[in-house]
């Protein structure tokens, strides 16, 4: 029992609280009839204080029947008000407009939720339906604003509102509607929180609420149909199914409701919803690929009345095309041309279509389609975009394929209906889209060296090109590439003609560069190189484009083409100013162009040193590179001047040779990361280019100035320090060889000639000789040359030739098989030496015989040279003459004696000796009384004359 119930005081009290809380109500509902619709805060506040007014209320009950009556009434008010807030919404714009929608639907469930509480009311038929359609269509405003929680709350407080309902005794068609709208309403939310069995069965249910209304039959086909839609739309094997069943009831609802409708205005919506459920059907056949199914729902539909929708057509074509019959599709196709009607948006997903399975050889039929459906409907320019790009870019395999596609899109564009649709300014967007489409392929083609289909592709994109500033660039932009097109057919003057169209729409650099490209494909060198120095008038120009005209003139063998525009690029390098090559390639490949001639030594010495330059004034690593790079070329430019030295070292251009070499020098001292890997080579370089001066001194017959004698007398002062080093161990040798014995022999000569030229190189020439004599390189042979040329030319020097023969000659007898020939040319040098500067009585021209004689004693006949042997002799009795007239017998009989012994021992002279040993004894008999049996060594003199 309630306490209101036990005492009369209380309830009296709580009677009078519930009215002073329906006034509350009252006056809110009053304020919400007055409240303006963008006023959110006052709407938000109205709402919170008509919640707090009814859950008082609620904690009141029970209620009398007069004041149920008066919250009906507040109810209906309070709906009517958002009806009313809910329509000026619509009208007046408003930024925060979805909080707005919000709080009016809060207002609703409010009013929803006062009719719920007034519960039965007297005098009001079936107040539960009232109450649960209230809470259904607050429930679809929830359900609008995606708050499917609090829509399917509604749903189901109206659901519950009406089960208690005996459905078999509700008459009116609105309250039946109701029952049938809340069920499928309920359905559609249970779908959306994917509640998918609830919501299937909530269906179902609505089978029973039909109630002979062929709409109602209608309305759940319709929803049927719906959610197999969306099973359909997943597009997925394991949804095609569920998607059929659903279809299937929608179109066996259809059939039923056909049945039993009464008039031919309630069989059109049911009929068209037939047809409409037949054609997803047919679609979610073709999802499936159950081409024959499709087939029979579409003969179905054409049967039954006629049925010319679009997308049966389409349904049919692809069908046809699953099964790989092309002509049947073909037809369908056509077919579709005919209807005037048909959306731009079904006919191009045909295209589309039949393209995509019929490839190349649907393009002509797209194209006919095409241009057929011109003439019937209405095209926009953007839906012949679509199909152009369809055209372009699908159907087909290969070259042949894409050239077939060309061709139709070709052959399409440049249709005058087709160019009708782009004339207008609103489909400037398209005419551009379609412009660079055409642009697109002529590049893809020409990229592919399809010349001629990109040419034409080419000048079908200038069809679209306005007439205005933007597309006079564009149109020279055209001219251009149809020039290269044309430059890759060798049509030379056809690609003139382009460039000199586009040079009058917008003169700039690429036009003077492709004029320099047709002059090269001419070999025209002369007008090439023209226009190559042209190039930098041009106002955009940029250095690039030098580097260009290099890599085509090379391409093209143009070799004079090529080593001018390497010359103009070399002046616009300047320090810190970007350029698009190194200048030390730049060089690097001048030089190797100019090499290919061995006419060009000239020149390639001009840019060696012009390299050697730079490098001085940037320093090897700013003009060269750092690490690898810089390193890699670094030793080219050294090993070319190297090689070219060589080269022309052969062909006795001393000149050249000795610049080389210098050149070679200087390129192997450069340090790059602070290393100099090539000290020999340094070494070696700078002897070789002094060696090279020298020869070409002695070729022209032009003795070498003071000054230039200085000069190479500098860098063989290098080159000496370079080799100290290395003998001494201060210096690895990091070139992977020694330096050879010859060039520190060439470097010793080369030196012992300069300092000779000098008034104080006497001593420095001595000491040069003792050094080379001391080191690991000498030979008795470089010691016989240095001696004599220390003996031979204009500034001899005695001392220097003498320690070099003796020094020889020490050697040569020291070896294990001596060379007699080298040998004797020693002593006779050293005899003659000796005898100029000393006397024919000199004792040391006397050793030199007498040493002359202990080498040929105990040698087998003919190894001493029997020439020099014989001169020995000779001369040994020769210089015997003097001393005769002199009265000095001792020094003549020593000479006679070493003749006559030098005699014995040399082959061919047996007769002369016999005629020495007859004067001999003459001689000792007349001078001595008797003949003597040795001749001393002394130096005893006689006064006795000498008879002869």
């Amino acid at each position: 029992m309630k306490i209101l119930e036990i005492s009369p005081e209380l309830r009296s009290s709580h009677h009078g609280s519930s009215s002073k809380i329906i006034v509350e109500i009252e006056d809110s509902v009053t304020e919400a009839e007055r409240l303006l619709p963008e006023n959110s805060s006052a709407l938000d506040k109205l709402c919170s204080k008509i919640q707090k007014s009814l859950s008082r209320l609620n904690s009141a009950c029970p209620l009398s029947k007069s004041e149920k009556l008066q919250i009906w009434k507040l109810s209906y008010r309070l709906w009517n008000a958002c009806v009313d807030l809910s329509n000026a919404t619509g009208i007046r714009s408003s930024s925060n407009g979805a909080k707005i929608d919000e709080q009016q639907a809060n207002l609703r469930q409010i009013s929803a939720d006062l009719l719920f509480l007034a519960g039965d009311v007297t005098g009001i038929p079936s107040p539960s339906l009232k109450s649960a359609s209230f809470f259904y269509k607050t429930g679809l405003i929830w359900h609008d604003l995606k708050k499917f929680d609090l829509a399917a709350s509604c749903f189901e407080r109206a659901t519950d509102l009406t089960a208690k309902i005996d459905v078999d005794e509700i008459s009116d068609t609105g309250e039946q509607k109701l029952l049938l709208d809340l069920n499928l309403a309920r359905s559609r939310t249970a779908w959306e929180v994917s509640e998918r069995n609830l919501a299937f069965t909530l269906l179902n249910r609505s089978k029973a609420l039909l109630f002979g209304s062929p709409e109602s039959y209608r309305a759940l086909a319709n929803q049927f149909l719906l959610f197999g839609k969306l099973m359909l739309s997943k597009n997925l094997e394991s949804a095609i199914k569920d998607a059929l069943k659903l279809m299937n009831e929608a179109l066996d609802l259809c059939e039923k409701g056909l049945r039993i409708v009464r008039r031919s205005d309630e069989s059109l919506p049911l009929k068209t919803l037939r047809s409409k459920s037949l054609r997803f059907i047919a679609a979610a056949h073709l999802q499936g690929g159950e081409f024959e199914s499709v087939l029979k729902c579409i003969k179905v539909l054409r049967e039954g009345g006629g049925d010319q929708h679009p997308a049966s057509s389409v349904l049919a074509m692809k069908a046809w095309l699953g099964l790989g019959r092309h002509r049947e599709a073909e037809k369908e196709l056509r077919g579709m041309v005919v209807n005037k009607e048909i959306p731009e948006g079904i006919w191009l997903s045909a295209i589309e279509s039949y393209f995509q399975a019929a490839g190349v050889a649907g393009a002509e039929t797209v194209k006919g389609v095409f241009l057929g459906l011109l003439g019937r409907c209405h095209i926009s320019a953007g839906v012949a975009v679509t199909v152009v790009h369809r055209l372009i870019g699908s159907g087909g395999s290969g070259k042949d394929g894409s050239l077939v596609r060309a061709k139709v899109v070709a052959e399409l564009v440049s249709d005058d209906r087709v160019m009708a649709l782009f004339n207008s300014e609103e489909a400037a967007k398209e005419r551009t889209t379609l412009h660079a489409l055409l642009w697109n392929c002529g590049a893809d083609h020409f990229g592919s060296k399809n010349y001629e289909t990109s040419v034409e592709m080419f000048e079908k994109s200038m069809l679209y090109i306005p007439y205005n500033i933007e597309g006079r660039i564009l149109r020279a932009k055209g001219f251009r590439v149809l020039c290269l097109c044309h430059l890759g057919l060798s049509l030379l003057d056809q690609a003139q003609e382009f460039i000199d169209e586009a040079e009058k729409l917008e003169p700039n650099i690429t036009c003077a560069f492709l004029k320099f490209k047709i002059c090269l494909q001419k070999e025209e060198e002369n007008g090439a190189i023209k226009q190559m120095q042209s190039m930098a008038n041009c106002h955009d120009f940029t250095p690039e484009f030098l580097s260009l005209s290099i890599h085509e003139a090379i391409a093209c063998q143009a070799l004079p083409v090529a080593i001018e525009s390497l010359k103009n690029l070399l002046n616009f390098y300047s320090p810190g100013k970007p350029m698009p090559t190194p200048e030390v390639v730049v060089l690097r490949t001048l030089v190797t162009i100019l090499s290919r001639e061995t006419t060009n030594e000239n020149e390639i010495l001009k840019f060696t040193k012009l390299a050697k330059k730079r490098m001085s004034e940037l320093g090897s690593e700013a003009f060269f590179g750092k690490g690898e790079v810089g390193r890699r070329e670094k030793n080219w430019f050294a090993l070319n001047s190297w090689n070219i030295g060589t080269r022309t070292g052969k062909d006795k251009k001393y000149d050249l040779c000795a610049e080389f070499f210098e050149s070679a020098a200087e390129f192997y001292a450069a340090s790059i990361d602070g290393v100099v890997e090539e000290s020999t080579m340094v070494c070696k370089s700078l002897i070789l280019s002094v060696s090279a001066a020298i020869a070409a001194e002695k070729s022209s017959n032009s003795p070498m100035p003071e000054s230039d004698v200085k000069r190479a007398i500098e860098l063989l002062d290098r080159a000496g320090k370079i080799l100290t080093e290395i003998s001494s161990g201060l210096q690895m040798v990091n070139d992977g060889a020694a330096i050879e014995p010859r060039i520190v022999f060439i470097y010793t000569f080369n030196a012992y000639d300069l300092r000779g030229r000098l008034e104080s190189g006497g001593t420095q020439q001595l000491q040069l000789v003792k050094s080379f004599a001391s080191s690991k390189a000498c030979t008795p042979e470089y010691l016989l040359q240095i001696g004599l040329s220390a003996s031979q030319s204009p500034r001899t020097n005695p001392e220097a030739a003498n320690f070099a023969l003796n020094a020889s000659l020490s050697s040569l007898l020291a070896s294990p098989s001596p060379d007699y020939k080298n040998i004797a040319l020693i002593i006779r040098k050293l005899i003659m030496l000796a005898g100029f500067y000393k006397g024919d009585t000199d004792d040391e021209v006397y050793s030199a015989y007498k040493q002359a004689y202990r080498i040929m004693v105990g040698l087998k006949e003919g190894e001493y040279p029997t020439e020099e042997g014989k001169w020995l002799a000779t001369t040994a009795w020769n210089r015997a003459a003097m001393p005769v007239r002199l009265g000095q017998i001792a020094v003549a009989r020593r000479w006679i004696k070493i003749g006559l012994e030098l005699s014995r021992h040399v082959q061919g002279m047996e007769g002369y000796r016999e005629s020495l040993e007859e004067f001999v004894a003459g001689f000792d008999e007349k001078f001595y009384g008797h003949v003597e049996k040795d001749v001393g060594d002394n130096n005893s003199s006689s006064t006795a004359p000498i008879v002869s």
